[in-house]
């Protein structure tokens, strides 16, 4: 895949499964044609669960498939036969995707560890057959429930990088070859700006210890506000527990590496102040060239006493055991890299509530929403007596019919409630 076709962001939609409905059958004999109910009951409908997979980089895939639907719970069969439940969902991501709820933007997990597993919409609950609605007084429902429906959701995957030391600095001041000398990882390397178009991960070791270092693209100025590539890649160094900060320090580009080195950190303030206050190590790279002596001796004396720096030549390795040992200094004394934390658990499911909304439509027209809405069209059967009186009484119950007369429904009133319109009588 080339680097260029990098993705961190995308939008998809989800949906879990409807619970199938249950089955008004009776028993048939040869010469009793009914003998009893024996409808049943629905399937669960499937769910949806997001699963960190450690072998992703991105999120590239998800530009191609993008609707993520989980399979319908079947209906009920006869002989008191179940139907089969539908199948689950399994969207794998990279670790570090944060799924957030694109209505809202409240965060709904963090995909942080290789094979977690959240489960995000729930499947709907299969519609009990004719078969559970029997009762001393009741020998023969003529009617079952419905399963219930859920609807689907647009969500945003969003991928943070996640690593202990993120690499920062203009473009082509010497990162990506600084990651390839001190790791396994080969970022591609060459002597243009932009170089490195996604952010390039690498196991350093040294010793028994190790730590993941993270190459983020070069920032600019401006940045911040979306300049270059911006917002696009800052969001990456936001997970990392230190930054180290590489500067040209030979200024053989015609730029000073002091006015670099503030320019960089006064881009990471702009976009954050946890950024802004997270530690730095300064790697003062190719001081194998001309005039890094001299301009060595200038940073030290603007920030020595402020952060350790190291003067390093990153092409052939000088220096870069001293800075990771500064590196793995630092690292100790920092807690570890944690996921974001989720205000409160939450997943999508049918709406379980007795809550309700009226409207008036464009025809006049009131319109009955909400979650009792949903729960009267699983337990009605229209064409039913026994099954229309509980209809009418729970609209009494809940409050229906008062809060019509209150908006001025008056008798022949249309009122629709599902996919039900009636006259109004009160």
């Amino acid at each position: 895949m080339a680097n260029g076709e990098f993705t961190d962001k995308v939008k998809i939609q989800i949906k879990a499964g409807d619970g199938g409905d249950g089955m008004n059958s009776f028993k048939a004999y040869k010469g009793k044609p009914a003998c009893g109910p024996d409808g049943g009951d629905g399937g669960r409908g499937g769910d949806v669960w997001f699963v960190g997979d450690k072998d992703m980089n991105d999120l590239f895939s998800f530009r191609f498939s993008s609707r993520f639907f989980a399979e319908n719970g079947e209906r009920g069969g006869t002989n008191q036969c179940s139907g089969r439940s539908g199948k689950s969902v399994y969207i794998k991501v990279p670790l570090g995707t944060l799924v957030r709820d694109a209505e809202t933007g409240r965060l709904i997990c963090d995909v942080f560890a290789d094979g977690e597993q959240f489960l995000v919409a729930r499947g709907g609950n299969g519609g009990k057959g004719n078969v559970r609605f029997t009762t001393a007084r009741r020998h023969a429902p003529d009617f079952a429930q419905k399963g219930e429906r859920v609807k689907k959701h647009e969500v945003i995957l969003e991928m943070k990088v996640i690593a202990d030391v993120g690499l920062v600095g203009f473009p082509n001041v010497g990162k990506s070859t600084l990651l390839g000398k001190i790791s396994a990882a080969r970022p591609k390397v060459a002597n243009y700006h932009f170089t490195t178009l996604s952010p390039n991960l690498g196991v350093v070791r040294r010793y028994e210890n190790s730590f993941v270092a993270a190459d983020i693209p070069g920032l600019i100025e401006g940045a911040a506000e979306g300049a270059g590539l911006g917002h696009d890649f800052l969001r990456h160094i936001e997970r990392t527990r230190m930054l180290c900060h590489v500067v040209d320090i030979s200024g053989c580009e015609g730029r000073d590496p002091v006015d670099d080195f503030e320019k960089i950190n006064a881009e990471l303030k702009g976009y954050s102040e946890k950024l802004a206050a997270l530690p730095q190590v300064v790697a003062c790279n190719k001081c194998d060239l001309p005039g890094a002596e001299d301009n060595l001796e200038a940073f030290r004396k603007a920030y020595g006493d402020k952060y350790q720096i190291y003067p390093i030549a990153a092409l052939t390795g000088g220096g870069t055991g001293e800075l990771l040992e500064g590196i793995f200094a630092v690292l100790a004394t920092l807690p570890p890299v944690e996921p974001v934390p989720v205000e409160e658990a939450f997943e999508y499911r049918a709406d379980d509530s007795l809550a309700f909304e009226i409207y008036r439509d464009e025809n006049g027209a009131f319109v009955v929403v909400g979650g009792l809405v949903d729960i009267l069209c699983r337990n009605v059967v229209l064409n039913k007596p026994e099954s229309m009186q509980y209809f009418q009484k729970v609209l009494r119950l809940r409050g229906v019919v008062k809060k019509l007369e209150e908006m001025g429904c008056k008798e022949g009133d249309t009122v629709s409630i599902g996919d039900v319109e009636f006259d109004f009588i009160p």
